[in-house]
C-alpha cells in the first residue's frame, strides 16, 4: 500500500523509482533542479545562495484569528501599502462573541486596513481562506505564504507555505522570508483510488506512515506519477491540505489538463502552467503509494497519525476503544480527574447489519461503536465533491437521520451556490443535515461543541485534543476522530454506528458527480479588492477590544529564569500551548489571550508566569527590594544580591523571565499566539529536545524568546527551579551554539546543564538581540 525509500533516489521519466547507485553516470547536481521544487524556488529565490533561500512570495492571505497582531506588527515595523495581493478572509471569527460585538470591530478593522493600505476584504460566511486562495488568487508556479498551517495550494503547482505572524509582517514590508534549501522527497502515485475511497482515507495512509517516524518533517512533499492523473480536483486538494499533518513544510504537485480545466472554470485559464518533473529528477526520499490498494481510514483520538484502517476498528471495537482510552492517560496527565468512556459506547447489533437493507458489503459484526456526532468542514472537507458524496448515501438510503447530529459547511459561497443548483442542498437538509455557511468553527472548537463524553468523526483537518471544543479545566472531554465523508456519511445514516463507505460501495460506484459551475459574480459583488489602490488618508477603525503589543526588552546581558512548567509529553500542540475555540475572540488583546495559555494542559502555567513577571517589572520600574527578592537565589553561584553595588548591576544587566520546558513543543496551528502570549506573560526562553515544526520554532525566535534545545530525554528539570544564563547575550552575538546554564534548585542546590542553540541564523540573531522581531524592525527605521 504504501512504502517509504530511505536515501537518495532518481524518479525517471515521471514513473520509474532507481537508486542513484544504479546510475553514477548522473550528475546529481543536475538531476536536483529537474524537481518542480527547485525550479519554484529558484524562481522565488532572491539570494544567489540556493543552500540559503531569501523567498519572495506571490500573495499573501490572513484571517481574522491572526490579522490584527500581524498588521500591528507590520505597521510597527514600517508598513506603508501591501506589496503583493494580500487577502483577509473573515472565516474564524464569523459569530459574534457573546453579550458583545468584538469579532465585528475587529471585522470593521481589516475592512479599513485593506482600505489603507491596499488589500482583499472577504467578508464573514463567504470563504474559507484557502479555498478563495485557490479559487482566485494561487498560479501555477507560485509561492504564497499565508498565517495558516494548512496552507497547502500544491495541486494548482504552487509550493505555498503556512507560517506564524511575525513572518506575515516580515512580507508586508517586504522582507524575504529565509530557510535553508529544503529536502524534497518524493510522493510517488501509482493506480486510482477505488470509487468509496476519498482524500482523507489517502491522506491518513500517508500521515500515518510518516509523522511519528519524521520521515517528512519540515522537507517539500512533491506529488508525482501516473497514479496523479487518476484523480479529481477536489480530491488532490482533500489530500494536499491534509498533508500538514505530516510534519512538511510544504508540497508541490505536478499538474496536468484536470488543472488546466479547475483554472478554466474558475475564469483564469491564463494562471495555468504545465508543471512536471524532468526525465532524471532527484528526491532525498521517496514515499510509493499504490492507491488502488488504498481503504478507508479512521484517525483515532487524538492526533492524526494515530491512522488505522477502519474495517479494523469496526471489527475489533474493544480493542479499539481501550486503546483509545489508553491514549487519554497521558494526553490529560495535567487534568487526572478526565476519563473518556469509549468502550460504554459499544452497543449490541442484531445480527449482520447488513439484513436491515442499508449495508450491502456490511462486515460481519455483533458490536459496533455508536457514535455521537458528526463534521464535515473547512479547507480539507467542504468541496463539492465530498458534499455530492453525502447527497448520494441519502438519496440511497431513503430515510433522515433522525436525531444523529450531522453538520455540513461548505468551503465557499460559490461552493454553496453550486449545491443549490444541482439540487444537493434541499435534498440535504430535507434528510435532516444541517447545511452551514462557509466557517472554520468545527476545525478548532467553535462551533458544533460536543458534549461531554462524546465521541465525534469528523472530515476536518485536526482531532487534536479539547480542539473540538472541549473544556478538561471543566470537567469536560471529548474525543474526535478523523475519517473521510463517505464513511462518516455512511455512519451517519446507519444510526450512528459506526460504518464504512466499504460496505455501501455500490453507492460509490454508481455515482456521476456533475460538472462543477463556478460564479465568480458571488465575489465580485461583496469582496473589496484594493490591491494596487491604496488610500493612505483611511483612518483604521479600532474597536475598544483591539490592544497593541506590549512593550518588549532587548536581551540582556544575563538572564535569570524561573521554570513555570514542564511537559513530558513526546509532542505538545499548538493547541495544548494556547487554546483554539474560546479563545478567538481575544485574539486581537495580547492581555486577555494570554490568560488562556496552557489553560488545558497546564493550569498552573499563567499564574507561575505572572508571579515571576512581577519582579521583571519590578526591575523595569527600579524597584529594588522587590527585585532584591528574586536575585537573592544567586546567592548559590557567588552572587550577594544583598549588596547595594551588585543589586544595582544586577538591576542594569540581568533580565528575569520564565521558561518552558516541553519535549517536542509546536506541532500544529501556525499561530503565532503559542508563543507571543508566553512573551507577554513576561516568557524568555524555551529548551526542548527539538521543536515540532518549523514554524513555532520561528515564532519563539520572532517574538525574543531564545530557542534552546537539550538531546537528553530525561531532563532533569523541575517547575519553580531557576535557570542562571551568564552572559548570555554575549553568547548570542558571538553565534555560540552551545551556552553553559546553571540550574539553581529551590533549596539552593546547583547543578551544570549544556543547552543547544543551534541553527541560529544572522537575522534571527538581530532579532533574538533586539528582543522581538518589531524591536528589531524598529531599529532599522530608526524609531526606537
Amino acid at each position: 500500500m504504501i512504502r517509504l525509500h530511505e536515501g537518495k533516489h532518481l524518479i525517471l521519466n515521471d514513473e520509474k523509482l532507481v537508486s542513484i547507485k544504479e546510475h553514477p553516470e548522473i550528475n546529481q547536481e543536475d538531476a536536483k533542479k529537474e524537481t518542480l521544487t527547485y525550479q519554484i524556488l529558484k524562481a522565488h529565490n532572491q539570494s544567489r545562495d540556493m543552500e540559503n533561500l531569501q523567498i519572495k512570495f506571490d500573495e499573501m492571505g490572513v484571517y481574522d484569528n491572526t490579522y490584527v497582531g500581524i498588521l500591528q506588527t507590520a505597521v510597527a515595523s514600517g508598513l506603508k501599502k501591501f506589496p503583493m495581493p494580500t487577502v483577509f478572509t473573515n472565516c474564524h471569527n464569523c459569530l459574534a462573541a457573546v453579550g458583545g460585538t468584538i469579532n465585528t470591530d475587529v471585522h470593521k478593522y481589516a475592512e479599513t486596513a485593506c482600505h489603507k493600505f491596499g488589500g482583499i476584504f472577504v467578508p464573514p460566511h463567504e470563504a474559507v481562506i484557502h479555498q478563495y486562495m485557490r479559487e482566485m488568487l494561487i498560479k501555477s508556479g507560485d509561492m504564497a505564504i499565508v498565517s495558516d498551517s494548512h496552507t497547502r495550494y500544491g495541486t494548482q503547482g504552487s509550493v505555498s507555505i503556512g507560517e506564524g505572524g511575525p513572518e506575515l509582517a516580515k512580507a508586508m514590508i517586504g522582507k524575504f522570508y529565509e530557510i535553508k534549501y529544503p529536502k524534497v522527497i518524493a510522493v510517488l502515485l501509482h493506480g486510482a483510488p477505488k470509487p468509496w475511497v476519498g482524500p482523507m482515507d489517502v491522506a491518513l495512509t500517508l500521515i500515518g506512515a510518516t509523522f511519528k517516524n519524521k520521515f517528512v518533517k519540515n522537507a517539500v512533499l512533491e506529488f508525482i506519477g501516473p497514479g496523479v492523473h487518476s484523480m479529481s480536483m477536489d480530491f488532490r486538494n482533500g489530500i494536499d491540505t491534509m498533508t500538514t499533518e505530516s510534519a512538511c513544510l510544504s508540497s508541490v504537485w505536478e499538474t496536468d489538463e484536470v488543472v488546466r480545466k479547475y483554472f478554466e472554470i474558475h475564469k483564469r485559464p491564463q494562471d495555468y502552467k504545465h508543471l512536471k518533473p524532468g526525465k532524471a529528477a532527484l528526491y532525498d526520499a521517496v514515499v510509493e503509494i499504490d492507491l488502488d490498494t488504498v481503504e478507508p481510514m479512521i484517525a483515532l483520538p487524538y492526533h492524526p497519525s494515530n491512522a488505522f484502517p477502519l474495517r479494523e476498528v469496526i471489527q475489533n471495537p474493544e480493542k479499539y476503544a481501550a486503546w483509545i482510552e489508553e491514549q487519554a492517560v497521558s494526553t490529560f496527565e495535567n487534568t487526572p480527574d478526565i476519563h473518556p468512556d469509549i468502550k460504554g459506547k459499544i452497543v449490541p447489533v442484531s445480527g449482520n447489519v447488513s439484513d436491515r437493507g442499508f449495508l450491502t458489503h456490511g462486515f460481519t459484526v455483533d458490536r459496533r461503536i455508536r457514535v455521537d456526532q458528526g463534521n464535515i468542514a473547512g479547507c480539507a472537507a467542504g468541496s463539492f465533491e465530498n458534499i455530492y458524496a453525502v447527497d448520494a448515501v441519502a438519496k440511497a438510503v431513503g430515510h433522515g437521520l433522525g436525531q444523529f447530529p450531522f453538520n455540513i459547511y461548505p468551503a465557499s459561497q460559490p461552493i454553496m451556490v453550486e449545491l443549490n443548483r444541482v439540487g444537493v442542498m434541499n435534498d440535504l437538509m430535507i434528510h435532516g443535515i444541517r447545511v452551514k455557511t462557509a466557517f472554520c468553527g468545527p476545525c478548532f472548537g467553535a462551533s458544533d461543541c460536543p458534549e461531554n463524553n462524546a465521541f465525534t468523526i469528523r472530515h476536518s483537518t485536526r482531532n487534536f485534543p479539547n480542539r473540538e471544543g472541549s473544556k478538561p479545566g471543566q470537567g469536560q472531554v471529548a474525543s474526535a476522530a478523523l475519517m473521510d465523508s463517505k464513511s462518516i456519511a455512511a455512519t451517519a445514516f446507519n444510526g450512528g454506528l459506526l460504518t464504512s463507505a466499504e460496505e455501501i460501495q455500490d453507492v460509490f460506484s454508481t455515482m456521476q458527480v456533475p460538472e462543477y459551475e463556478f460564479n465568480e459574480k458571488l465575489y465580485e459583488n461583496v469582496v473589496y479588492n484594493g490591491f494596487g489602490k491604496a488610500e493612505p488618508d483611511t483612518e483604521i477603525q479600532y474597536g475598544p477590544a483591539i490592544k497593541d503589543w506590549p512593550e518588549m526588552s532587548a536581551l540582556t546581558d544575563n538572564l535569570l529564569l524561573r521554570v513555570a512548567s514542564v511537559i513530558r509529553d513526546e509532542v505538545t500542540t499548538t493547541d495544548e500551548l494556547i487554546p483554539s475555540g474560546e479563545t478567538a475572540s481575544y485574539r486581537s488583546n495580547p492581555y486577555k489571550i494570554s490568560e488562556f495559555t496552557l489553560q488545558r494542559k497546564d493550569p498552573s502555567y499563567v499564574p507561575n508566569a505572572k508571579e515571576t513577571q512581577v519582579y521583571e517589572k519590578a526591575r523595569l520600574q527600579g524597584d529594588r527590594a522587590k527585585v532584591a527578592e528574586f536575585y537573592s537565589i544567586l546567592k548559590s553561584v557567588g552572587i550577594d544580591a544583598s549588596d547595594d553595588t551588585v543589586l544595582q548591576n544586577l538591576m542594569k544587566s540581568t533580565g528575569i523571565g520564565s521558561v518552558l520546558y516541553a519535549k517536542r513543543p509546536g506541532d500544529g496551528s501556525a499561530r503565532e499566539y503559542a508563543a507571543s502570549c508566553q512573551k507577554v506573560l513576561g516568557g524568555l526562553a524555551n529548551i526542548c529536545i527539538d521543536y515540532a515544526t518549523k514554524r513555532y520554532r520561528s515564532n519563539c525566535v520572532n517574538w525574543g524568546m531564545l530557542p534552546f534545545t537539550y538531546p537528553d530525554d530525561n531532563i532533569n528539570l523541575s517547575v519553580g527551579e531557576y535557570v542562571w544564563l551568564p552572559e548570555i547575550r554575549k553568547a548570542v552575538k558571538n553565534g555560540e551554539t552551545e551556552v553553559m546554564a546553571t540550574v539553581i534548585g529551590v533549596d539552593g542546590n546547583i547543578r551544570e546543564m549544556k543547552l543547544e542553540l543551534k541553527d541560529v541564523t544572522e537575522s534571527e540573531k538581530k532579532i533574538l538581540l533586539a528582543g522581538s522581531m518589531i524591536n528589531s524592525y524598529r531599529e532599522d527605521l530608526g524609531l526606537n
